[in-house]
């Protein structure tokens, strides 16, 4: 069974790459990691392959702000902000409706904090510390399952970023205009070259 939670955290995580709590909770999915051993025709082929799940012609890579404000008008304004901001502050990970994730700069100010809810798993919140929508995550109907893909907008539909989650440990990021951004393995972030890029300290 896998831990609805910490796959919660972990798409935060990788969207904004802020500090988040998301410690001490396990996943199983696993795939095989070959990335700096392809050669280039081999990476840019696998680049091409996941670009064309995220941005083909049936994908939704931006709404209009119209559209956008329809589908999500529920959640325009969390009316629990008080209560929810405290529960993030305090790190709480979940309450009897939702799943919470906390976001902090420099590791003390909460910033954001963002609500899975329970009966609406496929979408993440992300909320300022007055309860104003900020961002939304769509997350493809397999979610939790291995592989599942997801993309973030921003309060007016504008796509910010899509990963495709090959399992817990692999997953391929691009910019919202289609750029490979990386390939993350664990901790460390690939280029297109398969140069080691970046390095989270929150995996």
């Amino acid at each position: 069974m896998f831990n609805m939670k910490r796959i919660f955290c972990l798409v935060a995580l990788l969207f904004f790459g802020l500090t988040v709590n998301a410690e001490g909770i396990t996943l199983t999915g696993e795939a095989r990691f070959d990335w700096v051993d392809m050669t280039q025709i081999q990476r840019d082929s696998t680049i091409e392959y996941y670009h064309n799940i995220l941005f083909g012609d049936n994908s939704v890579n931006n709404y209009s702000k119209d559209q956008f404000t329809e589908q999500f008008k529920p959640f325009k304004k969390d009316q629990n902000y008080k209560e929810h901001y405290m529960l993030a502050k305090e790190d709480v990970k979940e309450t009897a409706e939702a799943n919470i994730c906390s976001f902090y700069y420099k590791k003390n100010i909460l910033i954001i904090y963002a609500l899975q809810y329970k009966d609406n798993p496929r979408n993440v919140f992300y909320y300022d510390p007055y309860g104003h929508l900020r961002y939304v995550d769509v997350i493809s109907e397999n979610y939790p399952d291995f592989p599942y893909d997801s993309k973030q907008y921003k309060a007016d539909g504008k796509l910010v970023s899509a990963i495709y989650f090959v399992s817990k440990d692999m997953q391929y990021m691009y910019e919202p205009d289609g750029k490979f951004k990386g390939l993350w393995y664990k901790e460390k972030m690939y280029d297109r070259n398969g140069k080691q890029k970046v390095v989270r300290t929150n995996w």
